[in-house]
């Protein structure tokens, strides 16, 4: 039987009230839901994903299980979702200096992947990963110095020797050749697969309805949302039940969700109390401000879009696995959301478990189109047009600090760019195949950024918008 892991999104961190009261710290969501897992008797792994929540990680130390025995063996291992090889050294080195190990550092493509999406500035998968291959020596002594310390404080059993640590990958995987490439060319110890599981009725909970939509999704039906209220990039599947209700609400004058759940009330701008970006609450009160601001036409539109345009996923996420039992969503109503990555345009059929695992290691192939780019091409170029994106929104392109940042970020791409041509040149006896399409498309991508670079730098401040958008 496999290991019983728990996620916690460390940012949901709501604060919660007893009778008008505000409660202790422990008493906050993923404090309580890590205090949960902690007293448990599951031996598996804490998987914290969303980055650093100081007050969350210092929590962790008060619980025996995270801890190593004599042996080195420890009941409850810690995972992290890491972006780059510094975010794992600062996230390694904090819950060190607590006396708690690190057993495993998930390396996640920054966009290509499903559900929220943490962008890195213009850093790209395959140098992440090339930082973790020469440096993973240095990861782990470093951390282990910090650990061996704090256990000798705490008079704790402390190990001479590191203890185990495992490099795993994830993020728009999808072939059994770029699985098997990670592990041989970066050393990666195992590697993650999603979203083709959300066509596997054996491995997720999908009702009919939102699994044909994903069958049939394309490039243009899987995109880059603003509608998480985290205010975080969400990837996500156009026309999805959730959005549509959302819409037809929205339509009648009734914006916002009711908001059940209340896990994602984090947003203090109007109440002291903290509600939740996409609840009616708060989007009606972010529309009455919008009213009074004087703004009109089609910026008063825009802004209005913004707010409206957040979904209430924490019911959304969860409603398809109560359809596909049959069980009543009740108030909540049957609308889905689903989070799917853009590696689910290439996928378009219901697999068994026998299946996918069988394209997984090469057994069989269930890729039926004939044009999926490479994982690392098909990240580049989410990356271009996520650059193109950001720099459109900008109000103001005489803002220096900010187009610096985004020819920074341009830079960083290049320099990925640069990387992956030497890295394809120079590779024997995989990707054969694709290697002229992706020296093509590595070139196309190096001449649009190098365009990019140039007219942040030298078009006239006021016409920057303007120019980028004939690039497209």
């Amino acid at each position: 039987m496999g290991s019983i892991d728990v996620n916690i999104m460390t940012k949901i961190d709501k604060d919660n009230y007893k009778d008008g009261e505000k409660l202790p710290v422990e008493y906050n969501d993923a404090h309580a839901a890590l205090r949960g897992y902690a007293e448990s008797e599951l031996e598996s792994s804490l998987v914290l994903s969303a980055g650093i929540n100081p007050r969350l990680y210092s929590y962790m130390q008060e619980f025996e299980d995270f801890y190593p025995d004599k042996t080195g063996y420890i009941k409850k291992k810690i995972a992290l979702k890491v972006s780059d090889y510094k975010s794992a050294m600062i996230q390694g080195k904090f819950l060190a200096k607590k006396g708690l190990w690190v057993s495993e550092y998930r390396i996640e493509s920054g966009l290509n992947c499903g559900g929220h999406a943490f962008a890195t500035d213009g850093y790209l998968m395959g140098p992440i990963l090339e930082e973790f291959r020469e440096k993973r020596n240095e990861l782990i002594r470093s951390i282990h110095e910090v650990l061996t310390s704090a256990l000798a404080e705490k008079d704790r059993i402390s190990p001479n020797t590191p203890l185990q640590v495992k490099i795993t990958a994830q993020g728009g995987v999808g072939t059994a050749e770029e699985h098997q490439f990670l592990i041989d060319h970066y050393g990666i110890d195992s590697v993650g697969w999603g979203t083709p599981f959300l066509l596997v009725p054996e491995a997720t909970n999908v009702d009919d309805a939102t699994l044909d939509k994903l069958i049939n999704a394309r490039e243009d039906k899987l995109y880059l949302s603003d509608i998480s209220p985290l205010n975080v990039p969400f990837n996500s599947l156009r026309g999805n039940t959730k959005d549509l209700e959302k819409s037809f609400l929205t339509a009648k004058g009734k914006p916002g969700s009711p908001c059940p759940k209340k896990l994602i009330a984090l947003n203090k701008e109007f109440t002291e109390k903290p509600i939740c970006a996409a609840s009616r609450r708060y989007q009606v009160l972010k529309i009455k401000e919008l009213d009074r601001s004087g703004v009109s036409g089609a910026e008063y539109r825009k802004q209005y879009d913004k707010i409206v345009t957040k979904a209430c996923i924490c019911v959304g996420l969860g409603t398809t696995s109560l359809l596909v039992n049959d069980i009543d969503t009740g108030t909540y109503g049957n609308g889905v959301s689903i989070c799917p990555g853009p590696n689910m345009a290439y996928f378009s059929r219901t697999m068994s478990l026998k299946e996918i695992t069988n394209h997984i290691y090469g057994r069989s192939n269930m890729i039926l189109r004939k044009d999926r780019p490479n994982m690392f091409i098909k990240e580049l170029n989410i990356y271009i047009d996520y650059l193109k994106n950001k720099i459109e929104e900008m109000t103001d392109p005489s803002d220096v600090k900010r187009r610096k940042y985004f020819t920074n970020f341009a830079l960083n791409l290049q320099a990925g760019i640069d990387y992956y041509f030497d890295l394809f040149t120079g590779l024997k006896g995989v990707f054969e195949s694709r290697r002229p399409d992706i020296h093509r498309e590595l070139e196309n991508a190096n001449a649009e950024i190098t365009l990019l670079i140039e007219e942040l730098e030298t078009l006239p401040e006021m016409q920057v918008v303007q120019a980028l958008g004939s690039t497209q």
